[in-house]
Formats: C-alpha cells, structure tokens, sequence
C-alpha cells in the first residue's frame, strides 16, 4: 500500500513540527510539504496535489481561505482541519468551504491518523 501524502498548514511552529515529526512517524503517511500560511499551502497544494491537507483555522490568511483555495488548486485534495476552536459556527464555517473533517488539537495521535486515513480519497491506499 502505498502512504497517504500529506501536506500541513500551521503557523505555530512547534506545533507543525511536532506533527510533521508524527507524520513522519507513520508508515501509512508520507509528509509532502508544510506550510506557515494560507498562500503557502494553496501553493504546495498545487504544487504537490496531496491526498489530505491538514489545515490551521487561525494562520495568516486564514483557514477558510486556505481550504478554498486548496480544493481549487488541487481538487482531489480533502482538506481536515486541526484547530483549537470547536465553535459550531467555525466548524459550519470550514464545512461550507469544504473541508472534510474538523479535529480538535489534542486529539489523541490514534484518532489523528485515523481521520487523516479516513479522509484521503478513494483509491489512495494500495496506488
């Protein structure tokens, strides 16, 4: 089988190493890219057309915008948001531009690769 590709949008940057690190980690994941910004990720996504974008909701140029353009650059991509919020109008929010999922951070790493799994499209395990 072959790794889900996986691009990271943060622009904490501990915490988008410590994922990457995570990503890394996993045999089922491949990490492509990481980015400190929305025109960062739009770009990378474009660039690399990663099986699943995980995306920051609050970074400079913000997440929705990200998500927009992540989906119009690269439209295979799924987008899954890792955020700290977990308002119901942030999540409705991110749905309406299209992200998949929404995580909360601290989410335990077991659900995290379970839902980075889960949102990459069909196809993408065994390529």
């Amino acid at each position: 089988m072959s790794p889900v590709r996986v691009l990271i949008a943060d622009d904490d940057e501990i915490f988008r190493d410590a994922l990457a690190d995570f990503i890394r980690d996993e045999e089922s994941m491949e990490l492509v890219g990481e980015a400190a910004d929305a025109t960062g990720a739009v770009a990378l996504a474009r660039e690399l057309e990663p099986d699943v974008a995980v995306v920051d909701v609050k970074m400079p140029g913000g997440g929705r915008q990200a998500c927009e353009g992540i989906i119009a650059q690269s439209p295979r991509t799924r987008v899954l948001v890792l955020s700290a919020y977990d308002d119901e109008a942030t999540v409705r929010q991110l749905r309406q531009a299209g992200a998949c999922g929404h995580l909360v951070k601290g989410t335990s790493s077991t659900d995290l690769t379970a839902s980075i799994l889960a949102a990459a499209p069909d196809g993408t395990q065994g390529r």
